[in-house]
């Protein structure tokens, strides 16, 4: 029976296959039959990378994106559209043979060329071929993708975010979307983007509407919404029934910064563990999280890593990438590291003791000071942490950690979470959050159990590993502080 349903699962894949297939090959799918022998025809599609037209014969390399590497074309220079130039978009059909130069295997000659799309280099701000800075390529974000540098980008960027998802399946969590509509400030920073509408909403009272409707309708639900800062809250729900829960989606801070470790969209990855009472479960777990997305990353695209690590402005960026693969990250508590950091007082613009909140420019001495190796910094003092950290038994520090890596300083942030009812509810009501909170509250009223979790911010991640110095160039799209013309 497994065998027959086998052969009937091959064959209706064989049908779609063949009910939606175009007909033509990616380039792709043209170097994968470079294996067989002969010659054969070909037809593709894909954009000219770069163009030199001679009397009798053109050249041009041919990219559709399914790989890094281009397919060069070979055509009679009379089949080639007087338009045609770099930047191009082309239909070919033609003859795979093999190459005599010595810079590809094999190439195209040319049967058919028919024009898709001209491109005017003339009036083209990011020309083919052409270098540009990255600070200059992204006043263009619609054309920067064309480019050879943010192409490769966006190509490491899918494969880390393939890695992140596999870890966390491998591992048994289930993926939850969380929604990016809230009624909560999980941070409680008050770096939140309020929700209105342009037109005014239906402002009919239902029944359980609570007090603090909105009578002249701007608001769309009624009360108070926000883009979410995070999607931890709403994973706590889900511990509730799971034991390990994940998200991997885009939150929003409204922090007034341009500088180059700051964007007011990025995307979190968030994980949630019941049952878990020690908080080096949540530490292993970091770490297990980053050394084999890293790991994934560099072993699939070595070469396009090697690009970036060479172009970086660090000398010895791929020695500290590699840290956040070979070494043991480095464990102090706050107090250990206020000490440290308080010796070299003289050193930073923000003056420490014990109490005050770490800035970017503690973050990465730390790290320097323990030999550009990774470092989890934990037991924060309960003021400097959300409502949700689970107190220490010395009443002043929470269980909560920061994991610290070079030139980028936070890259996660986790804790225990409270489980205790009276005790969150004592810190609710001491903050004035009760009311808001009475649905978090069930969750310690009806089955509580001990968790904790963590949050990563995606986008440093590959700040930190590839060494790219402005965190605005590892996102397609990004956004700062007016900056959202796309």
């Amino acid at each position: 029976m497994h065998t027959r349903l086998s052969k009937l699962n091959s064959l209706q894949r064989l049908c779609l296959h063949r009910r939606y297939s175009t007909g033509k090959q990616s380039i792709y799918d043209i170097f994968n039959q470079t294996r067989k022998n002969g010659r054969f025809s070909v037809s593709t599609e894909g954009w000219i990378k770069s163009f030199r037209k001679q009397k009798k014969f053109t050249f041009f390399h041919l990219n559709d994106g399914t790989c890094v590497k281009s397919l060069q074309v070979v055509a009679d220079s009379q089949l080639c559209d007087s338009c045609l130039s770099a930047g191009c978009s082309v239909r070919v059909e033609g003859d795979l043979v093999r190459s005599l130069g010595p810079d590809q295997a094999v190439e195209v000659q040319a049967t058919n060329i028919q024009l898709i799309g001209e491109c005017d280099n003339k009036e083209n701000p990011l020309k083919p071929k052409s270098p540009y800075s990255l600070d200059f390529t992204r006043q263009y974000l619609h054309l920067r993708p064309r480019t050879e540098h943010h192409g490769q980008l966006l190509r490491l960027r899918n494969t880390a975010s393939m890695a992140i998802h596999k870890y966390f399946q491998d591992q048994g969590y289930i993926f939850i979307h969380t929604p990016i509509l809230s009624s909560n400030d999980c941070e409680g920073a008050g770096e939140t983007f309020s929700i209105e509408t342009d037109v005014s909403v239906s402002t009919e009272v239902s029944s359980g509407q609570d007090e603090q409707s909105d009578h002249d309708g701007k608001l769309f639900f009624g009360h108070p919404t926000y883009l979410t800062v995070s999607g931890q809250l709403h994973l706590e729900t889900i511990t509730g029934a799971f034991r390990k829960a994940y998200n991997f989606g885009p939150t929003f801070r409204a922090e007034n910064s341009v500088g180059r470790h700051h964007l007011a969209e990025f995307y979190m990855i968030e994980a949630e563990i019941a049952f878990t009472e020690n908080l080096a479960d949540i530490l292993r777990e970091m770490e297990s999280l980053v050394k084999t997305t890293c790991c994934d990353v560099l072993e699939k695209n070595a070469e396009m890593v090697d690009y970036f690590w060479k172009s970086s402005t660090n000398p010895e960026q791929s020695i500290i990438a590699k840290s956040l693969i070979d070494r043991h990250y480095v464990r102090m508590t706050y107090t250990e590291a206020i000490k440290v950091l308080e010796r070299n007082n003289d050193k930073f613009v923000y003056k420490l003791k014990w109490g005050c909140d770490l800035h970017k420019e503690h973050e990465k001495y730390l790290v320097k000071y323990c030999n550009n190796i990774p470092v989890f910094v934990t037991d924060f003092p309960t003021s400097l942490k959300p409502f949700y950290a689970r107190r220490n038994k010395d009443e002043e520090t929470v269980a909560a950690v920061d994991l610290l890596v070079p030139e980028v300083g936070e890259l996660i942030g986790g804790s225990l979470r409270e489980e205790r009812y009276d005790v969150i509810k004592s810190r609710l009501d001491e903050l004035g959050m009760t009311a808001s909170y009475q649905w978090y509250l069930d969750l310690r009223r009806y089955g509580s159990v001990t968790h904790g979790g963590f949050g990563m911010g995606f986008e440093r991640l590959l700040q930190c590993f590839l060494g790219i110095s402005n965190i605005k160039d590892t996102i397609p799209f990004p956004r700062w502080p007016h900056h959202c013309s796309l």
